[in-house]
């Protein structure tokens, strides 16, 4: 017995020594052994915030679909080595016929005994049951184990093409990949954390904590300045027009002069965010803001409101056109409607290059190039979306020979991007001053949390209040009458705007292209009180590349819409007549305020009127250089002639010419010819 107790109490000090060395010594080590094997290391993904317009319409949301995924090691767990091949094939079969996926590549990840890998990302709900009927259903050693289906985060574009190029789109991995999806990548996402799970002897996730509000780790919500309504009408009318006219693409900015909220920006081609992989990458690429151009004649306006704040010009000055030609260096520049003495707003209605060169070179490079920078050219406007371009504009230190700066005061040498052009056109609309382009009006968290918030900000003064006033009545002639963007004009409002029909560069021979051109309408509308400033180019247009003919119908639907928007209503369109408004001294009338400056002072570009009594019986003959054929057939009539009317389009050449005196009931020839 004695024996006996001592071997029981040997052993029972072996058991109590072995039990301290576990739990106590060594007892830390195996807890966390413990804890490592129950516990599973989880990365919560967030859901992403959503894009809003400025109604608060959706325009991106995630939405929660299901994936597949495998642990290869719990599909494998129990068979012996030799068996493994005919179990992962028998497996992979059956998984890939559910999930239309290649077998062999099925095969090769199962072997590879990964505890997780993907298997079908973003799977539809039939393939989803047909998973889990596969994993769960019918005997066990039938059952494919291993197999998870998941809820993931997919991105969902509840209106389909609008504003593809401008929201971009979100790749599985939950990145933005393109547009604002790219660029607000950072508020949307939200925050990844780690969380601790228990975990079954399959690896099965039983329960987890560390969550005490899922709205914590949710991206911020976005709104955007963006009006759906506008931005559908937009694009709606850009995509018919370069249907209609054939043309490569085309974008439409629409603004508000008196904030710089941008209310549309439209581009073609679109594409639908949904199927991005569909598109191609040019058809995905946001063009309003990335692609700069030659502008052509729509700088002309800026051109004009330079030389009045400089000076050398004023509002009821008469030009010598030089007849269409004029050589200057070793270069001839030329005018699509000849003609002889234009006032001011005959020369932006018309769009005489020769003027607008002319009151380029009396301003001279520094001013010209001052007055560009001030309304915006040169530098990014700073929206954030990627591969925003700042255009081209010559630093003044280079220098500009004399044929640069008269090019550049008629749009060429220099580029720009339509939303540049739209915010310089705001700043004439507003009086003065260029905005801050604003895109996201606010950035707000998942629980309604301001985060920030978007206000109107003024960059500079760009011309003189009364200058800008003045411009706004001078591009009220392009519109009207004989001007070239009648096209655009509204029933029942008074519209402002230039038009622009630029040729392209060739890049195989670096010279301009015969039939490659840009065809643009800037403008705003009403021109007394504007509410809104529409940018409109389109690129390539085949079948006419006129500028009035082709983006001007396009702001006349954009800016209907837009006006209805507002709550506007049409009313009277009695023209203001510059020459009028130079006499009145009225403290508030700009033009007049202009004149009492340029008082006693000689401009650059001299002022030359044709005068002399007309004898009884005879008429002088008016220029009506670029009018349509009925507009010139009813003046010539008024004015008691016999006109006599060769080709069509527009006119090119009146005989006898302008200005010459003539006998009433005599025959004056008329030659037109196609606009282009």
């Amino acid at each position: 017995m004695g024996i006996l107790s001592g071997f029981l109490a040997l052993g029972l000090g072996l058991v109590v020594s072995a039990g301290y060395s576990l739990m106590v010594e060594d007892g830390p080590a195996w807890r966390e052994l413990a804890e490592s094997q129950r516990q599973r290391r989880l990365h919560v993904l967030p859901k992403r915030g959503a894009l809003y317009d400025r109604n608060g319409s959706a325009l991106a949301v995630s939405v929660e679909v299901p994936s597949v995924s495998m642990d290869a090691v719990e599909l494998l767990r129990g068979v012996s080595p030799g068996q493994v091949p005919v179990v992962a094939r028998e497996a992979a079969n059956r998984i890939a016929q559910v999930l239309t996926l290649d077998a062999a590549q099925v095969e090769r990840r199962i072997l590879q005994k990964r505890r997780f890998a993907w298997l079908k990302r973003q799977i539809s709900a039939e393939e989803a049951d047909k998973i889990r009927a596969l994993a769960g259903e019918g005997p066990f050693d039938s059952r494919v184990r291993g197999l998870v289906v998941e809820g993931e985060g997919r991105r969902y574009y509840p209106r389909r093409e609008l504003g593809g190029p401008l929201l971009g789109f979100v790749a599985p991995d939950g990145e933005g990949k393109d547009g604002l999806e790219f660029a607000l990548n950072e508020d949307l996402k939200g925050r990844v954390d780690k969380l601790s799970g228990l975990r079954d002897r399959s690896g099965r996730l039983l329960l987890s904590d560390g969550i005490e509000d899922e709205r914590a780790l949710a991206g911020h919500n976005v709104y955007l300045t963006i009006d759906q309504g506008i931005q559908y009408t937009a694009e709606r009318e850009l995509m018919q027009s370069a249907r209609e006219f054939e043309a490569a693409g085309g974008s439409v900015v629409v603004v508000d002069p008196n904030s710089g909220e941008i209310l549309a920006l439209a581009s073609w081609p679109f594409y639908n965010p949904n199927d991005y992989g569909d598109a191609e990458p040019q058809d995905r690429k946001e063009r309003a803001a990335s692609i700069a151009f030659e502008p052509g004649s729509s700088v002309k306006m800026f051109t004009v409101a330079a030389g009045l704040a400089g000076g050398v010009i004023t509002p009821t000055q008469k030009l010598y056109c030089e007849k269409g030609s004029m050589p200057v260096d070793n270069v001839v520049i030329r005018d699509t409607h000849p003609a002889e003495w234009l006032t001011i707003s005959q020369i932006l209605a018309v769009s005489s290059n020769i003027c607008a060169a002319k009151i380029g070179l009396g301003l001279g490079e520094e001013k010209l190039y001052d007055a560009y920078r001030r309304f915006g050219f040169g530098e990014k406007p700073g929206i954030g979306v990627p591969g925003e371009a700042s255009g081209t504009l010559r630093p003044r230190g280079r220098g500009w020979v004399q044929v640069e700066t008269a090019s550049a005061a008629f749009g060429q040498g220099i580029s720009v991007t339509n939303l540049q052009l739209a915010m310089a056109m705001s700043a004439i609309a507003n009086g003065g001053e260029l905005y801050e382009p604003i895109l996201v009006k606010k950035v707000t968290t998942a629980t309604g949390e301001l985060v920030r918030e978007a206000a109107p900000t003024v960059r500079r003064r760009a011309i003189p209040e009364n200058v800008a006033r003045t411009v706004r009545e001078l591009l009220v002639s392009v519109t009207e009458g004989a001007g070239t963007g009648t096209e655009a004009a509204i029933d029942g409002y008074r519209v402002a705007g230039k038009t622009a029909t630029a040729q392209k560069t060739d890049p195989a021979t670096g010279r301009y292209s015969m039939d490659k051109f840009i065809s643009s309408f800037i403008g705003f509308v009403p021109a007394e009180k504007p509410v809104v400033a529409i940018a409109v180019t389109v690129d390539e247009a085949m079948v006419d590349h006129a500028g009035g003919n082709v983006a001007g119908p396009i702001f006349r639907r954009v800016a209907q819409m837009a006006l209805k928007y507002r709550g506007l209503t049409p009313k009277g369109t009695d023209r203001a007549d510059v020459a009028v408004l130079a006499k009145s001294p009225d403290p508030a009338n700009a033009t007049y305020a202009l004149l009492r400056e340029a008082a006693g002072k000689k401009p650059a570009v001299q002022e030359v009127v044709g005068s002399g009594p007309v004898p009884a019986g005879k008429i002088r003959v008016p220029d009506m250089t670029g009018w349509p054929a009925r507009a010139a057939l009813k003046a010539a009539l008024e004015l008691g002639v016999e006109p006599r009317i060769s080709g069509t389009g527009l006119l090119v050449t009146q005989t006898p010419p302008p200005g010459q005196v003539m006998e009433k009931g005599a025959v004056l020839a008329l030659v037109f010819e196609p606009a282009s």
